[in-house]
This record gives structure tokens, C-alpha cells and sequence, in this order.
């Protein structure tokens, strides 16, 4: 779909800002949008679950363990995440993801990684979502999911990338 709309250097940069994708894609995303922001950011985040599905498949066997710890050692978790190459494993994007994801772990306390990991007796229970890490709406924005943001670094990065486990700890408990 074209359109005679004039695409700015600050509107691409401001999708950029939100989305993280890259200056070409955001450029094509608004003047398929009609320079709707929104609408464009609705398009990045479609192509972006397509790219992270046709790379699902692929083996993850690198990836790192990252930390949180909060509250004066009072909480922590601790996200096995995982790529394909050691070379994303060290890029910022990639550790990015690893800090949120144990935030998202100490902070909400999920119990499964996933539905297929949940009780078949308890999968159809309408709280269980809240116990699903990838499931649970992501800390810092509840209109994404964890998932989403997962499927947002894939496309940034251009590899699969995959949660391995989790574990959460708390003096106490």
C-alpha cells in the first residue's frame, strides 16, 4: 500500500525508540502505516512474530545465566536463556533480555515456564496464566507479554532464542 505521506527522520527514529527494530524496517513500517505510528509499531511487532517463528525450530546452545538480586540479598532469581551462537550471547540486546527476563522471575514468581509445563488438571484454570512465565504480562509494559518481548529481541537480533529454566529464591520461603 502506498502513500503520498511524508515520512520524517523523528518519526522513524521515535518508532526505533519504541520498537528497536531497524531504521529501514521502521521507514517501511510508517509508509505502509501512512506515518501512523501506532499502526506502524502494530506491523513491526507482526513481522517480528514471523521472523521469530521460522527461526523456532532452530537449536539454541549458546546463551548465558543471568543474576537478579534484590533487596539486599534478600531475593534473586536466577534465567538459564539460551541462542544459537556465542556471538549473540555477548551482544547487549541479548543480555538486556537476560536482565529482564530474572527481573520478571524475582519480581512475579512464576512457577512454569511454559503451558505444556503446567498440570494437564490445571491448564484450563483461568489463573494459571498468571503462573506461566512466558504467559505472564511483562513487568515494565502489561500490554506486551513476556513472550512479546521474547519475540521482539528474536527479531533484533535475527536468531532463536529460547528460555531454558528459571529458578527463584527468597530468604524464608
Amino acid at each position: 500500500m502506498s502513500t503520498s505521506t511524508e515520512i520524517t527522520a523523528a518519526q522513524v527514529m521515535e518508532l526505533r525508540a519504541r520498537t528497536g527494530a531497524g531504521v529501514m524496517d521502521c521507514r517501511k513500517a510508517l509508509a505502509e502505516a501512512g506515518g501512523d505510528l501506532e499502526r506502524a509499531a502494530e506491523l513491526l511487532r507482526a513481522t517480528g512474530l514471523g521472523m521469530a517463528e521460522k527461526k523456532a525450530g532452530r537449536a539454541t546452545r549458546e546463551g548465558l545465566v543471568e543474576a537478579y538480586i534484590h533487596g539486599n540479598g534478600r531475593l534473586g532469581a536466577l534465567v538459564e536463556v539460551n541462542c544459537e551462537t556465542d556471538f549473540v550471547a555477548r551482544t547487549e540486546g541479548f543480555r538486556q533480555l537476560a536482565r529482564e527476563l530474572a527481573m520478571q522471575v524475582a519480581a512475579t514468581a512464576p512457577r512454569y515456564l511454559s503451558r505444556e509445563d503446567v498440570p494437564v488438571a490445571e491448564r484450563d484454570d483461568p489463573q494459571v496464566k498468571e503462573l506461566i512465565l512466558l504467559e505472564q504480562p511483562y513487568i515494565r509494559d502489561a500490554g506486551r507479554t513476556v513472550q512479546d518481548l521474547i519475540t521482539e529481541t528474536v527479531a533484533k537480533v535475527g536468531e532463536n532464542i529460547q528460555v531454558r529454566r528459571f529458578a527463584r529464591f527468597k530468604v524464608g520461603e
